[in-house]
């Protein structure tokens, strides 16, 4: 290996440290309720209309916190069949990104059993596990995007467009806290199979030299 090229080894740690801040980032944003925000302006009192929504509940005036209808309870059979896609829209999101933070655990001890191991087979699939699950995690957060577009859009549709003339909607930064899990765990998975090609080539090198 020749100077300044980084070890293998500082790879997979670079990796394990991602893996970790991307699970961290992921479950405080799972858990948080701020995914979603709704501000009226103008008003005497701004933040008694507006709200704040996550993946369970949405909270609305001072805190005021109600969970949202359970996907997969008996009470979705009556919700009209117009709104019906909204509710298969947020069924696969509250599955897809738990399920994106439980691969995250497996994959973080792949990662650490394939570093020990020194397996470029190993680090190759972990690698490759990293980068699907970034992309479940990616697309929880694109089905969140229009599950939430959609339900503003019916929301208006249902009511007169001028209630809505100072109503404001954006993303939130629990939104932000996934995103950048999704760019925590594509680096950890980059980092692994950059650690797999560089541990490949320090093998072929003492082969040759023996």
């Amino acid at each position: 290996m020749g100077r300044g090229a980084v070890p293998a080894g500082a790879l997979c740690l670079g990796a394990a440290l991602s893996g970790i801040l991307s699970f961290g980032l992921l479950a405080v944003a799972i858990g948080s309720d701020y995914w979603y925000l709704v501000r009226v302006e103008p008003a005497r009192d701004p933040e008694s209309l507006s709200s704040h929504s996550g993946l369970w509940r949405v909270c609305e005036g001072r805190n005021v916190c109600v969970p949202l209808i359970d996907p997969f309870g008996s009470e979705t059979q009556e919700v009209p069949k117009s709104l019906q896609h909204l509710i298969c829209m947020h069924r696969a999101l509250v599955v897809m990104l738990p399920l994106s933070l439980i691969l995250l655990v497996f994959g973080w001890i792949c990662g650490v059993l394939s570093s020990l191991a020194q397996s470029c087979q190993l680090l190759l699939f972990t690698g490759c596990y990293f980068l699907l699950g970034g992309l479940l995690t990616l697309t929880g957060i694109s089905i969140y995007i229009s599950y939430s577009e959609a339900a503003f859009a019916e929301t208006v549709r249902m009511y007169n467009q001028q209630h809505f003339d100072h109503v404001h909607v954006s993303f939130g930064w629990s939104m932000a806290l996934a995103w950048l899990s999704f760019s925590s765990e594509v680096l950890a998975g980059s980092l692994l199979l950059l650690a797999a090609r560089l541990l490949s080539l320090q093998q072929a090198t003492r082969s040759v030299a023996i």
